[in-house]
């Protein structure tokens, strides 16, 4: 009998923890271990590059991901492509104009379980002054303590079309157009909750 009484708190005392744990909280992108990269085909290969600065957050309950919404704010100009000369042409007005449009966002408006950690994020995303609904394919890689605080994990993945965001320029060759249209965006996100050791 005893023994089934201690079973029994043990029981209850781990339901209340994973309930603990599990309750929605706002999350904040930590810049420093996060990345917002890109590729678009060159001729015949790909050439990545990423936006060194962003911000945003994240409201996410894993007892209920459906719930989970997303903001997210990108700095054009933080631009990187490693070469100085093509990173100045695409904060230019042939592209990105980052003097007319200095923000770029993407804000959620549903989210979609999968199979595993895995969700569909559908938001809008707002680039070049044109806003557009895009969806994200994310994966929850987890939660927990670490660095003094709580932690979280995300990594998501995503392809538009430039030339819908009103992003056009071109050049053609003999051999095609110097550049693809669609473009691959690639997020791997940590994050943290405020309040709490970085």
């Amino acid at each position: 009998m005893r023994t089934k009484s201690l079973l029994t708190t043990a029981l209850v005392a781990a339901t209340l923890a994973l309930s603990a744990t599990a309750q929605a909280a706002t999350w904040t992108i930590d810049q420093a271990h996060s990345s917002v990269g890109f590729t678009i085909r060159h001729l015949f290969s790909k050439v990545p590059g990423s936006f060194d600065k962003f911000s945003g957050t994240i409201e996410y309950d894993p007892a209920n991901p459906t719930a989970a919404s997303v903001k997210v704010e990108i700095d054009p100009t933080s631009i990187n492509t490693k070469v100085q000369q093509r990173d100045e042409h695409l904060r230019s007005d042939d592209f990105f104009d980052v003097a007319k449009f200095p923000a770029m966002s993407f804000q959620s408006t549903k989210v979609t379980k999968g199979e595993g950690n895995a969700l569909s994020v559908e938001g809008n995303l707002t680039m070049h002054g044109v806003t557009k609904p895009a969806t994200l394919a994310v994966t929850f890689l987890g939660a927990g303590p670490a660095m003094g605080g709580q932690r979280a994990g995300f990594e998501a993945t995503t392809k538009i079309d430039r030339k819908e965001f009103g992003i056009v320029w071109n050049k053609t060759f003999d051999n095609g157009a110097v550049l693809g249209d669609d473009v691959g965006i690639s997020i791997d996100i940590e994050a943290y909750i405020p309040g709490e050791k970085k």
